[in-house]
């Protein structure tokens, strides 16, 4: 037992010094070799340091070579600068010069200005002076004064000019009627072909035709109840005479004849004729007749190629397949008058589907509802295109088309025109001959009116009106102001169809007898 722990702890001891002098060793070793990594990075570091204090100064004396160079670079140009300024310092002392003898010679020449004025001042008293005298000699010789002289030379001055300024002004308009009115002509006689159209006279009473008269009773009913309950529903006065199969509808409004008609002529077909279905057959007309009015509105802007309306103003042209003018159908009429101005639009190099436009909306005030009706109808036409974002030249156009508001486009004399032509055809429209004869009466008296005049003769229907004037009363220049007052008096305070032509006459008769 005794000899086992001797054997360990020897073991121990032993492992013991081994680890103590593995320890010692190993120390050593590591001091040694610490101090040559120690050796070896000085002596690398030393070499670094060399090198990077050689790099330094290589890169020091580059600069030094660049900035030097840059110096010089410098210095060359301030010395080219300078060398520019002295040059121009130069010219300018050069300069001065020439404008200091330059200044001396316009002081000696205006030293001998003012010594000519002088002179010339001196020379102008005498001559004022002369010409005084002169003027007192010439004044005592005419027996009148200078003042005198100069008015009466004044006058006869405008005398002359007036005259000249008349016979200018009658060759201008001379001139004017050869080439314009030949123009005009020729483009509305060009119109008037191309658009030829039917006319025909509507009046306020429409016929309905019955197969018999015994549908009469029953359209009466028991005590007249039938024929009542119609005119409620339609607003029309149903007549009922001994005219043999008919009746008549009489109303001013075209639309509410229409509806009426069309009533009666479902009631008569259906046989069923008492109030409640009367009621309802005009209900339905109603419903129909808008719908035609609409389609008849887009069936027209399709076939004059009119686009992009508002839905309003198409129902209001549709509702003018309902309306007549003096007899005209309004419809007729507009689509007449949209392509009169398209032509005439045409042929004077303007846009023909803005003036085809205008002419087709140009009487929309006529079929407007009875709210708006205290204006006249093309200024409430023009109204309701404004509302509907039409166009100004349009709007202007179709306010301006009987002259209410001024003209502000080429459009407005354009529907004027188409408007008077498509009024003006014969058969077109009727006028009651009370009123036509007072429109000849009153143009003639408004040439009677003038002095000098001693006849007058309305002809060709109110188109031509011929004054006769006494020749020893007004002279040629005279006759030629008297037909321009006259026109310009019957255009502001007469309302007619198309134009009058002025026609003044002055003739001098001298009779002789040989005997």
């Amino acid at each position: 037992m005794e000899t086992v722990t001797i054997i360990i702890v020897s073991l121990i001891g032993a492992m013991a010094g081994a680890g103590i002098g593995f320890y010692f060793v190993n120390n050593i070793f590591l001091k040694k070799k610490k101090e040559e990594i120690l050796k070896e990075a000085q002596a690398k570091g030393e070499s670094i340091k060399k090198e990077k204090i050689f790099q330094a100064k290589e890169k020091f004396l580059q600069l030094k070579s660049e900035h030097e160079q840059y110096i010089n670079e410098k210095n060359s140009n301030i010395q080219q600068i300078e060398n520019r300024v002295k040059q121009k310092e130069l010219i300018l002392n050069q300069q001065n010069n020439e404008i200091a003898r330059r200044q001396g010679e316009i002081d000696r020449i205006k030293e001998n200005i003012t010594h000519q004025l002088s002179i010339v001042n001196k020379k102008s008293e005498e001559y004022e002076k002369l010409k005084q005298e002169v003027i007192e000699k010439i004044e005592n010789v005419a027996g009148m004064s200078a003042a005198e002289a100069k008015a009466q030379l004044i006058q006869q001055m405008k005398d002359e000019a007036r005259t000249e300024a008349m016979s200018y002004i009658n060759d201008i308009m001379d001139e004017a009627r050869l080439t314009a009115s030949k123009e005009a002509k020729r483009i509305i006689i060009n119109t008037i072909q191309r658009t030829a159209s039917e006319t025909a006279i509507e009046n306020a009473v429409t016929v309905f035709n019955i197969e018999s008269d015994e549908i009469k009773g029953r359209i009466i009913g028991r005590e007249g109840r039938n024929i009542r309950a119609l005119e409620a529903a339609t607003g029309v006065e149903i007549v009922v005479d001994d005219t043999p199969e008919a009746i008549l509808l009489s109303a001013f409004d075209p639309v509410r004849r229409e509806v009426a008609r069309l009533a009666l002529h479902q009631l008569v077909t259906d046989g069923r004729i008492h109030p409640a279905r009367i009621e309802e057959v005009v209900a339905k007309v109603q419903k129909q007749l808008d719908d035609e009015i609409m389609e008849t509105g887009k069936r027209t802007c399709i076939d004059l190629g009119v686009h992009g309306l508002h839905i309003e103003l198409v129902k209001m042209i549709g509702r003018m397949k309902y309306r007549s003018s003096y007899g005209q159908n309004l419809l007729q009429h507009s689509r007449e008058v949209a392509n009169i101005c398209s032509i005439m639009a045409a042929e004077l190099g303007l846009n023909p589907k803005a003036a085809k436009r205008a002419g087709l909306l140009h009487d929309i005030g006529k079929v407007a509802t009875e709210e708006e009706n205290e204006l006249p109808h093309a200024i409430l036409g023009m109204k309701i295109a404004e509302k509907y974002k039409e166009k100004p030249e349009i709007c202007n156009a179709i306010g301006a088309h009987h002259e209410e508001v001024e003209m502000s486009s080429l459009l407005s004399p354009l529907v004027l025109v188409g408007d008077a032509i498509s009024g003006a055809r014969p058969g077109a429209r009727r006028e009651v001959i009370e009123s036509y004869i007072k429109r000849l009466q009153d143009m003639e008296n408004i040439a009677l009116s003038y002095p000098g005049v001693t006849k007058t003769y309305a002809i060709q229907a109110g188109r031509e009106l011929r004054v006769i004037v006494g020749s020893e009363q007004v002279s040629d220049q005279e006759a030629e102001k008297l037909s321009t007052e006259i026109a310009k008096k019957i255009q502001d305070e007469m309302v007619y169809p198309g134009q009058v032509k002025i026609t003044v006459i002055r003739e001098t008769r001298s009779v002789s007898f040989a005997k």
